[in-house]
């Protein structure tokens, strides 16, 4: 079973101490920022990264560790036969002017370079994740195979002393086993397709345990892609201080020439020449922002972002006249509610298994359990917004759906709900539907009437009220033994089951406006010159929509290129 790892319990490296230097430029963020530092340092720009917490690796690090970047080499390489104006046509569909054009213009045109620049100055190795769908593939240009890319599990043990300076991820499981999110999809099914899910499994276990013999350190996902960029980091010896916080940017004029920034209490001054660029996450962390710009429904520690980004460079972006966009917008993320002060749990591929539905506090269906994860929260927030919010939300199954799959991302086939989830009232259980929804507060009439229509759509394999399993993606994490919707099958034997939702999410994506060329710009339009935005502290280029896995990543990672020959590109 997979334990939730908790970062106060570990401890990282002292961090380097800061001083006042001058660099050509300054990142302040250690995730997708690295690329930045990557990409200007091959530019021959002298670069300094300057990290909030004691841990690099930001939000990427707690990630599945995916990239969306359409039509990059790796893809071409492996035969996916995408190109630029199939992408081009996908992205104008999919964001439909909720963000400027230009931004995912340039996120394309630069897309292919970025992913050559990290295989040159990283020893990450990218494999294609094939039939992973574009969360839209029915839009025109989607791509039901689709365009999503990850690392090759890596060996972290080439960090070398630096090793313990990275972030640890969300999960960690009870035996080394780097597990990619390609492997994920069948290790699900390995009780319902062990010829798929046990040989992937057993690979992964062999090549953990083999790793650590050898003595290197096998990781995937997130941390895979993480430890990575910080390979390339240390490799090009770029200086890392952690523990360091951005206090206030030093203009000179209109233009952004440095910045102050704070380690242990002593201020420092570090001018940069041809600027900075803000990495520093969203607002995750700070509920002050989230109850104003998003819901004041919305509950602290529920978010699976890294715990620094509390908005520090959106808000003194601001100071020196950014704009800022798309503010109550967030990669949400249902997930399984935690215990009374613990954090929620992952759900991966649960809401689209078949055997299960979901309702709300009305007993009642209000969404197609299987799209995609920002797409679920919007519906929640849109019901909030006019006036019909979900207080609550269960993910009700049966006793087949638990022999088959795992739940939470940690609880294997047949393995019993823990007990505690029981006594916080997180989990219920009963033989009978309508004592179901009693023990969960559920309206009967109404739950029971949910559950007789659900078992007759689902037997029909056709979901006419929500259209689940009409799209590419909702099939790709559900159960290809279930025809003819592998979405869908009817709950037809107890013991039944309902566990408790909450609306997480991966990490806002609202933030300081930027053009094209990354560059921040103000309320009229204008740059702030000497000053770029990217990851979650720049307002999403793709608005209010998440185009594909690892869209989030994607779009940080190639506007961290951009911004570098941006600034490369600077008379100074």
């Amino acid at each position: 079973m997979n334990r939730r790892v908790p970062v106060s319990n570990t401890r990282a490296l002292a961090p380097t101490p800061a001083r006042d230097i001058t660099v050509d430029l300054l990142v302040v963020g250690a995730g997708t920022g690295l690329a930045a530092a990557l990409a200007a340092d091959e530019l021959g720009l002298s670069t300094l990264v300057v990290e909030k917490t004691q841990y690099v690796g930001g939000s990427t690090a707690r990630s599945g560790g995916a990239f969306w970047i359409p039509a990059n080499p790796v893809l071409q390489e492996s035969g996916a036969a995408d190109t630029l104006e199939r992408a081009r046509t996908y992205v104008s569909s999919v964001v439909d002017g909720s963000a400027p054009a230009e931004r995912g213009s340039a996120f394309l045109d630069h897309g292919a370079a970025t992913v050559e620049m990290l295989r040159r100055t990283t020893p990450m190795r990218f494999f294609w994740a094939e039939e992973y769908s574009d969360y839209h593939p029915e839009l025109p240009g989607g791509s039901a195979r689709g365009r999503t890319c990850e690392c090759l599990p890596f060996d972290a043990s080439v960090l070398g002393a630096e090793r313990p300076r990275l972030r640890p991820g969300v999960m960690e499981a009870p035996v080394p086993m780097p597990t990619t999110g390609a492997d994920y999809k069948w290790m699900n099914l390995v009780a319902r397709v062990p010829a798929k899910g046990v040989p992937r499994i057993l690979k992964r276990v062999a090549q953990g345990i083999g790793g650590l013999a050898l003595k290197r350190e096998y990781m995937a996902g997130g941390q895979a892609l993480a430890a990575g960029l910080f390979a390339g980091v240390l490799d090009a010896k770029i200086p890392v201080w952690t523990e360091t916080s951005l206090v206030e940017l030093v203009t000179d004029g209109d233009a952004v020439t440095g910045a102050v920034v704070v380690q242990n209490g002593r201020e420092v001054t570090v001018t940069a020449r041809r600027g900075v660029v803000l990495a520093a996450g969203g607002f995750d962390h700070d509920m002050d922002m989230r109850h104003k710009f998003q819901s004041e429904n919305l509950a602290e520690h529920e978010s699976f972002g890294a715990e620094g980004n509390t908005g520090d460079g959106i808000r003194i972006a601001q100071q020196v006249g950014a704009d800022i966009d798309l503010m109550d917008q967030a990669w949400w993320f249902p997930a399984v509610a935690g215990l009374p002060g613990r954090d929620p749990l992952v759900m991966l591929a649960e809401r689209s298994l078949p055997g299960s539905f979901i309702v709300d506090h009305t007993g009642r269906r209000f969404v197609n359990e299987s799209t995609d994860y920002m797409s679920f929260g919007q519906r929640i927030l849109e019901r909030e917004r006019a006036g019909d919010p979900v207080e609550s939300m269960w993910i009700v199954f049966d006793q087949a759906y638990r022999n088959s799959y795992i739940f939470a991302a940690g609880l294997f086939p047949r393995q019993p709900l823990p007990q505690s989830w029981y006594d916080a009232g997180i989990a219920h259980q009963s033989s009978d539907p309508v004592a179901l929804a009693r023990s969960a507060g559920l309206p009967e009439d109404a739950f029971a009437e949910t559950f007789r229509r659900f078992n007759e759509t689902a037997a029909a394999g056709v979901d006419s009220e929500f259209g689940r399993g009409a799209s590419a993606y909702d099939r790709y994490y559900g159960d290809p033994t279930i025809t003819p919707n592998p979405n869908l099958r009817p709950l037809a034997k107890g013991p039944f089951y309902a566990v408790k939702m909450t609306l997480s999410d991966l990490g806002t994506c609202g933030g300081v406006r930027a053009d094209d060329r990354a560059r921040v710009l103000r309320e009229d339009g204008s740059t702030v010159t000497g000053l770029y935005a990217i990851g979650n502290t720049a307002a999403n280029a793709f608005g209010n929509t998440y185009p594909g896995a690892g869209a989030t990543i994607g779009q940080g990672l190639v506007y961290g290129y951009i911004a570098a020959h941006d600034a490369a590109e600077r008379t100074v």
